[in-house]
C-alpha cells in the first residue's frame, strides 16, 4: 500500500508538534514545570504606601518577613510538614475566671472570632467608635443601659490568641461616665471594669451569641486582618540560650502558677511538694507510652495510675521563671542521665498538652 505524501507530511507535522508540545508543557520553561524551588528566588518588594489623606489601618502584613534572615542558612530539601492538629481539643465556648479577671475561651481562631463579634454589635445596633483588627481591639460608642439615667456606658473588646493554636480568649472592659459631664474626647480605659456586674453580663451575652453561631468555624467567614493577631499562641515549647527545651507562657505569674498546677493535676502527675513563693513544683514522673489503638496520640501516663515500676519513676523539679513579659517553665531531673533527659522533654510535653 502506498501512503500519500500529504499523509506523511501530516504525520511528520504531528510528531514535531507532539515533541514541541512536550517541551512547551514540561521542561524548565514549560507551563507545568516544577515550581517547588522557585521560592528561593523570591524578591522582597517595597511595602505599599497609602496617601496621608486616606485611611491605611486596614492595610497590614499578612505574612511578616523576619528582620534578621540567616544568609548562610540551608534551603529546605523538602517542604516541611505542617504542625499536627491538636489531639485534645476542648470544643465549646466557656467563661473562665482567675482572681478578678474573667474571659471567654473559644476553640476558634481570632480571625474566625472577629467577624462574629462585629455581627454581635450589629444585631444590637450599637456603633463602634474604634476598631483595630490586627490588634484584636474594638470599642463601642457611648450607650444607654436600661433605666440608668445617670451614666453613659462604653465597652471594649479585646481578642487574644489562646494558650494553644486554634483557640481565642475574649476580654471585656466596661467603662461608665456621668451624663452630667461632657463626653470625653480621650478615653482612658481602666484595668478593672467600672462595673464587674455589667462586665460579667456582657461576657455571658457574647458567649451565648458565639455558642449559637454554627458558622464560626467556616474559613470563608474569617477576617484576614484579625488573623495576624500574634501568630504564636500563648504557650510554646522553645529552646533557651543553652539549647534546652522550656515552656514559654505569655501570661502573668499568677495565671501561670495556677495553669501549671492544673495541668499537672489533670495529667495525674504526682505533686510531692510545691512552693509558690519560691516558684517550684516537685513532681514524680515516669514518662508516657504511645496509644497503640490511636497512633500519634499520647497514651496513658506512667506514674500515679499508670502502673509503672517504682524504679522507673524519677523525681523532677518544675520551676517558673519570670523573664520580661513571659513566664518560662523549666523542668529539671534531680538525677541527670540520658533517660532523664528524655523524660524531661516528655514531662514538658505533657504539661503543655494539659494546659486549658
Amino acid at each position: 500500500m502506498v501512503i500519500p505524501k500529504f499523509v506523511k507530511s501530516l504525520s511528520l507535522i504531528a510528531a514535531m508538534f507532539s515533541i514541541s508540545a512536550c517541551n512547551y508543557l514540561g521542561g524548565e520553561d514549560g507551563v507545568f514545570r516544577d515550581r517547588s524551588n522557585e521560592y528561593q528566588q523570591a524578591q522582597i518588594v517595597p511595602q505599599m504606601r497609602i496617601p496621608n489623606e486616606l485611611d491605611s489601618y486596614t492595610i497590614d502584613q499578612l505574612y511578616v518577613i523576619p528582620e534578621q534572615i540567616i544568609e548562610d542558612s540551608v534551603a529546605f530539601e523538602e517542604v516541611p510538614m505542617p504542625r499536627p492538629i491538636e489531639t485534645r481539643r476542648r470544643e465549646g465556648v466557656i467563661i473562665q475566671s482567675l482572681s478578678e479577671k474573667r474571659w471567654i475561651l473559644i476553640d476558634a481562631t481570632p480571625g474566625q472570632v472577629w467577624p462574629r463579634i462585629r455581627d454581635y454589635w450589629t444585631e444590637l445596633q450599637i456603633a463602634l467608635d474604634y476598631e483595630n483588627p490586627s490588634a484584636g481591639i474594638m470599642e463601642t460608642a457611648w450607650v444607654e443601659l436600661g433605666s440608668d439615667r445617670d451614666n453613659r456606658h462604653k465597652y471594649r473588646i479585646v481578642i487574644e490568641p489562646g494558650l494553644h493554636s486554634g483557640y481565642s480568649e475574649i476580654y471585656v472592659v466596661h467603662l461608665e461616665n456621668l451624663r452630667s459631664e461632657p463626653i470625653p474626647t480621650v478615653v482612658t480605659w481602666p484595668e478593672v471594669s467600672s462595673s464587674t456586674d455589667l462586665e460579667q453580663e456582657m461576657l455571658r451575652s457574647v458567649s451565648q451569641f458565639l455558642a449559637d453561631r454554627n458558622d464560626i468555624y467556616q474559613a470563608s467567614s474569617a477576617s484576614l486582618l484579625a488573623g495576624t493577631i500574634q501568630a504564636e499562641s500563648k504557650a510554646n515549647i522553645i529552646e533557651n540560650a543553652g539549647g534546652e527545651p522550656i515552656l514559654e507562657l505569655k501570661v502573668d505569674y499568677n495565671r501561670a502558677w495556677v495553669q501549671i498546677r492544673q495541668a499537672l493535676e489533670s495529667a495525674e502527675i504526682d505533686i510531692v511538694d510545691s512552693n509558690r513563693d519560691q516558684s517550684f513544683f516537685s513532681v514524680r514522673f515516669a514518662g508516657i507510652v504511645q496509644d497503640e489503638e490511636s497512633p500519634g496520640f499520647f497514651g496513658r501516663l506512667l506514674g500515679r495510675s499508670g502502673g509503672a515500676d517504682e524504679q522507673d519513676i524519677k523525681d523532677f523539679s518544675v520551676r517558673l521563671m519570670e523573664t520580661g513579659s513571659a513566664i518560662n517553665v523549666v523542668p529539671e531531673a534531680l538525677e541527670s542521665s540520658t533517660e532523664s533527659n528524655q523524660l524531661t522533654l516528655e514531662l514538658l510535653q505533657v504539661i503543655n498538652d494539659n494546659l486549658t
